[in-house]
């Protein structure tokens, strides 16, 4: 995408708070974190747009997580766990009943850990707006643990994986795509693609229901970077071509 374009693009999803012409796109090239992301989710020099590792273009973002980083203590439910995110700003987020194309890119070092230790590296989130709900567990996960590469669903109690793969991910590009419908109904979607190789076409619930205290009408939020329960070793992630569109049905 040009980027003489991501101007016009930002000030046109910034002005409409229903999303109706969401068209985004962060390729990295400029120092400054875009807009479309906010930082508190970011430590202090977490994030660092360079040119060593590209997908395209000059830069990509590098996120390097250290033990302590954006720390949460854990309750009855959820080990403590630290993080270092870009969290989706949220003029940008997505609405219950309408669909969604997204698409990334991740590199995973060959120095990466390989640990038993949860890790979650990109998800889809529902907002809570009364802090009351049930179950505050990503919708949709992207998870990488003990050298497996897998992606959860969860709109209740009990998560569901809807694809794994125990191949080498290491030292490459990968490219993912989705298209996604949130809905507590039977018309729910989920399509998802790898390096161009369809791995999810899943129909049905794609959100909590308001008997976990979620409220109708709910606000879907995307994140990605490193969510991890505590460990004390730093881990390194590149991303880069990042874009959001609404699709009409």
């Amino acid at each position: 995408m040009n980027q003489n374009y991501l101007p016009a693009i930002v000030a046109l999803f910034f002005a409409s708070p229903c999303n109706a012409q969401l068209n985004t796109y962060d390729g990295f090239e400029k120092q400054e974190l875009s807009k479309i992301w906010k930082s508190n989710k970011l430590a202090p020099n977490s994030l660092e747009i360079q040119s060593q590792v590209v997908h395209s273009g000059k830069n990509a973002a590098k996120i390097t997580l250290h033990t302590g980083d954006i720390y949460e203590s854990g309750n009855d439910s959820s080990k403590a766990s630290e993080r270092d995110e870009l969290l989706e700003a949220k003029e940008l987020e997505s609405l219950e009943e309408q669909k969604y194309a997204y698409s990334f890119s991740i590199f995973v070092p060959d120095s990466f850990p390989i640990v038993p230790t949860r890790l979650v590296i990109a998800q889809w989130k529902q907002r809570c707006e009364e802090n009351s709900c049930q179950d505050r567990s990503p919708i949709i996960a992207i998870r990488y643990e003990s050298g497996e590469l897998f992606i959860t669903l969860q709109t209740s109690l009990k998560k569901e994986i809807l694809y794994r793969t125990k191949e080498n991910i290491k030292g490459r590009w990968l490219d993912l795509k989705f298209k996604i419908k949130f809905s507590r109904g039977a018309n729910g979607s989920i399509v998802a693609a790898l390096n161009n190789k369809d791995i999810i076409n899943y129909t049905g619930i794609t959100c909590y229901g308001t008997q976990y205290g979620f409220a109708t009408n709910s606000s879907f939020y995307f994140k990605m970077g490193l969510y991890r329960d505590l460990i004390a070793i730093p881990m390194t992630i590149y991303f880069d071509e990042f874009s959001k569109q609404k699709i009409k049905e």
